[in-house]
This record gives structure tokens, sequence and C-alpha cells, in this order.
């Protein structure tokens, strides 16, 4: 069981099982969201992650033409959850809010196109788009 919590902890997601994969994204919408230079995610089945505490929404469509309706807590501000709905059955969880670093590393690098120059990604087996 992976447990990811926001910083004020009202918000968790209960995660069953390895996620499906993990991921960084380089995309400018990720870089905005995470505060970062990109941002890093698990993604579980739907049916394997539960989510408690008080919630608040918003959906965006990213620069790919993907929309997203994000889960983040109404206290701290924290993004606990995703999901992209051109990715049906599937929630996404900010490797961060598991602080956890032995959690399996990313398989998969989006937007490299916008990384940032100074940022490497390491791993043989990370597929690159």
């Amino acid at each position: 069981m992976h447990i990811a919590k926001c910083p004020c902890g009202a918000l968790t997601a209960s995660c069953e099982g390895d996620p499906v994969w993990t991921s960084v994204c380089h995309c400018l919408d990720c870089q905005r969201r995470s505060g970062s230079a990109f941002a890093a995610q698990a993604r579980f089945p739907e049916a394997q992650v539960r989510i408690e505490g008080p919630t608040r929404t918003y959906r965006r469509t990213g620069d790919g033409g993907n929309v997203a309706t994000f889960l983040f807590c109404p206290d701290c501000g924290a993004t606990i959850a995703y999901r992209i709905d051109a990715m049906e059955g599937l929630v996404a969880i900010p490797l961060g809010a598991f602080a956890d670093p032995a959690f399996p590393p990313p398989s998969v690098s989006n937007y490299e196109n916008r990384k940032h120059p100074w940022v490497a990604i390491l791993g043989d087996a990370i597929e690159r788009h």
C-alpha cells in the first residue's frame, strides 16, 4: 500500500499495489502546476485508489489538448490526484505526495522538447517522448 498525503495531512490517497507506470512530464502546464522544472507522477488503476478528505477540483485543457481534472486540498492547496480524460480508468498521483525516496522510478519522460537543459532524467529503460 502506498499512501500519499497533502502537506497539511487533511487529504490522502491510498493506493493498492504498484503503479501501472511512473513518469515525468516537462510540459509547461506541469511545470506551472508543480512549481518545478518538471512534474513526476505515478498512475494507478482507479479501482486501486481511495481518496479521503476534503477536496476541491479544477479542470484544465493542456497544451496537447487533453482535459485533466485535478483534486486538491482546500486547506493547503496541494494537488493529491488527477485524471486525464484520454486515460480513462487511471488516476495520477504526484510522486512527492508519497514522500518515499524508494518509490519506483520513472519509466517515461514526456515533452522532452520542453525539458530545461540542466535537467537529466537518468536510466536506460526510460521511454522518451
